[in-house]
C-alpha cells in the first residue's frame, strides 16, 4: 500500500506525515514500511526535502515483468511459417541458468525428427537454442557455471575458451549451429529474440537429424531463422538493428 502510494503521487512527492495521511496509516508503520522500502532500493528520501520517491529500481522491476510476458502466442505463427518453410521441428527456448527451456514447440512432420518435449531442458553450450541466448549475456555469465559443463558427445565444446570464441562469434553473426553436441546425430540452427531493453529472451531455433539438416541446409534456413526472430523481437518492442536484415 505504501509503495503504491508513493508511486502513485510521484509527480508530487510527499513527506513521511503526507504519506501517512494520505493512506491512514500511523506515523510509526509507515515510516517502518518506507525504511524497508528503502533499504530495498525501491525508494529514496531527499536529505533536504524529506520527500519520498520511487528509485529506477521500480522501473527494471517492471521491465522485467514485461520481458516476462508471454511469448507463446505472437511466436506460434512465426513458428509455423518457419516450420512449413525449413520442414523441420521448430523451438522456442529461453534461458534458465545453464540450461535452456523449451517453452513451445512445432514437430517435424518427418517420420525421423528431434526428439523434445515443451518444458524439457537441454545445456544451453550445446544446443542451437541455447548458445544464441549465451552470446548476448553479461560477459561473465558463462564463468558462473564453468564447473557444470561438461562432454555429452565428441562434438561438446566442453572448453570454456574455445565456447567463449564461438560465442562471441556467434553475436558477430547472430546465429549459433549445433552439430550434434548435445546428442549424437542432431542438430539446429538458432538466432536470438529481444526486448525493448535489447536484451536477449529467447531464441527460435529449428533442428533435425544430420543426415537431413546438413551444415548446407543449415546456411540455406540461417536467413529464415533469422526473419523469424527478427519478427518476433519486433513485436516484444525491440527497436534495434538486427543483425543487417532488412526491416
Amino acid at each position: 500500500m505504501v509503495l503504491e502510494a508513493v508511486n502513485r503521487l510521484d509527480d508530487r512527492p510527499l513527506t513521511l506525515e503526507q504519506i501517512a495521511a494520505e493512506i491512514g496509516l500511523t506515523r510509526s508503520n509507515t515510516h517502518r514500511t518506507l525504511q524497508t522500502l528503502a533499504h530495498a532500493g525501491y525508494v529514496r528520501r531527499d536529505p533536504d526535502t524529506g520527500v519520498y520517491q520511487c528509485t529506477l529500481k521500480m522501473f527494471e522491476l517492471g521491465a522485467r515483468q514485461l520481458a516476462g510476458l508471454d511469448i507463446r502466442k505472437p511466436a506460434s505463427p512465426l513458428m509455423r511459417e518457419l516450420a512449413h518453410r525449413t520442414g523441420e521441428t521448430v523451438h522456442l527456448s529461453v534461458l534458465d541458468g545453464l540450461d535452456v527451456v523449451y517453452i513451445d514447440k512445432i514437430d517435424s512432420p518427418q517420420p525421423l525428427r528431434a526428439y523434445s518435449t515443451i518444458g524439457g531442458r537441454a545445456p544451453a553450450y550445446a544446443v542451437a537454442t541455447g548458445k544464441a541466448l549465451l552470446a548476448f549475456q553479461a560477459p561473465d555469465y558463462l564463468e558462473h557455471y564453468a564447473d557444470a559443463v561438461r562432454q555429452h558427445t565428441q562434438d561438446t565444446h566442453a572448453s570454456l575458451p574455445v565456447l567463449r570464441k564461438e560465442l562471441a562469434d556467434i553475436a558477430r553473426i547472430g546465429y549459433a549451429i549445433n552439430r550434434g553436441e548435445w546428442r549424437q546425430g542432431i542438430g539446429g540452427i538458432a538466432a536470438p529474440v529481444f526486448n525493448g531493453l535489447d536484451k536477449a529472451i529467447a531464441a527460435l531455433g529449428v533442428s533435425g537429424p544430420l543426415e537431413r539438416l546438413t551444415l548446407q541446409k543449415m546456411m540455406e534456413c540461417a536467413r529464415a531463422v533469422q526473419e523469424a526472430a527478427r519478427k518476433l523481437s519486433t513485436h516484444m518492442g525491440y527497436r534495434g538493428a538486427y543483425f543487417g536484415l532488412a526491416a
